[in-house]
């Protein structure tokens, strides 16, 4: 699964940054999905370095019903990716390059099957890794998906968003696709590719850019208080 660095669907953005019960930014933040209460993720900013300099690293962290092989199928396998992720097409092998629907291209830089695999986006200005363990309950698996970035902002519709908080808006809503698919309850008539359209989906979405919202908001305030204790 990737994302482009310009005009993803992964930088759908929702300009309501408020933390009202539809945008709560909590780890408790859940919503209904059919049987049970899907848990949403609660997002960490890291730093680190990729061959393109230094960069902010958001990580996502979703535990699902399902095993490691599973998963990691669902990842990668182009005919599951079309259903909650967008169509992928391309050489889907080590070093192969690949397209997505309206979302660019990348290549394949690491595959370790079936735990870790990391694609390098947009000429190499990102980075994403997937990484999947065992859950912490039987018959569970733990996806960690980090997306590095060099760019410091997106301009979407003639406006200016920090890059970071632009991929609440787009890894929120698929992340709960990907949890139905696993579970077999996505829509038959999903369309992966236009889920920002899709009114089912519109509060995860505003979820997602409030919980982005706040944690830059977090870590400016903590280096702000670093600063002033210098």
């Amino acid at each position: 699964m990737t994302t482009d660095t310009r005009t993803s669907t992964d930088t759908t953005i929702s300009t309501d940054t408020t933390t009202s019960a539809d945008t709560t930014t909590s780890a408790d933040a859940t919503t209904s999905t059919d049987t049970r209460t899907y848990q949403e993720p609660d997002p960490e900013l890291r730093r680190r370095r990729i061959p393109a300099g230094e960069a902010r690293v958001a990580v996502f962290t979703r535990t699902y019903e399902t095993t490691v092989e599973d998963l990691w199928d669902a990842c990668t396998n182009p005919e599951r990716l079309r259903r909650w992720y967008v169509p992928v097409t391309g050489e889907l092998r080590l070093g192969g390059a690949f397209q997505q629907v309206n979302m660019g291209s990348g290549t394949i830089v690491l595959c370790e099957r079936p735990r870790l695999l990391r694609l390098s986006l947009g000429g190499g200005a990102d980075e994403i890794e997937l990484r999947l363990a065992d859950g912490p309950e039987v018959g569970t698996a733990t996806l960690e998906l980090q997306h590095a970035t060099t760019l410091d902002s997106h301009d979407i519709g003639g406006q200016r968003y920090d890059a970071i908080f632009c991929m609440g808006g787009g890894y929120y809503p698929r992340l709960l696709a990907l949890d139905r698919h696993l579970r077999g309850t996505l829509p038959d008539d999903y369309d992966s590719a236009a889920f920002h359209l899709n009114p089912d989906m519109r509060s995860t979405i505003e979820r997602g850019s409030a919980a982005m919202a706040a944690l830059l908001d977090a870590h400016a305030e903590g280096a702000d208080a670093h600063r002033s204790e210098r």
